[in-house]
């Protein structure tokens, strides 16, 4: 696999381990970034965070151009940009909406993602571990597709 997977993260992802653990546990974001690069093994992985929704909208045009995968955490995003959903429908590639919580057993206002409609495969409720989950599955996506294609 020559092109990277891209990991992207929206707003207050930043804070995963201090920021209500009792619903996002105390699993830092280097903590992720660390597992993530070890499931991908030997593919490129561009992690990234932003608290900003444009920057956000950036580097998913940056991995339709670049990426063989997307796994995004978009956050309360999630449930408020049209513009991400936007994006994320001009990616032609695998992309994996992952979130930490599962958000169908949340209060209601988490129950209806603008991104789940565009994106390949959606994992929620698998804390931390969900991460390298998406990587692994991901990379079995893009060698389908790959495969297909050939």
């Amino acid at each position: 696999m020559s092109k990277p997977i891209y990991i992207l993260n929206g707003p207050n992802l930043n804070r995963l381990g201090r920021r209500e653990p009792e619903i996002y546990g105390r699993t830092t974001l280097a903590d992720i970034e660390a597992m993530c690069r070890n499931a991908a093994g030997d593919t490129d992985v561009e992690f990234r965070q932003s608290n900003s929704e444009t920057q956000l909208i950036e580097w998913i045009h940056e991995a339709t151009d670049n990426a063989a995968g997307l796994i995004i955490n978009p956050a309360a995003y999630t449930f408020t940009s049209m513009a991400i959903m936007d994006a994320l429908k001009m990616f032609s590639a695998p992309a994996i909406e992952l979130h930490i919580s599962n958000i169908h057993r949340r209060e209601s206002m988490y129950h209806h993602s603008l991104m789940s409609g565009v994106v390949t495969s959606v994992i929620a409720g698998l804390g931390a571990r969900g991460y390298p989950t998406a990587v692994q599955v991901l990379k079995e996506m893009i060698r389908e597709t790959q495969t297909v294609a050939a």
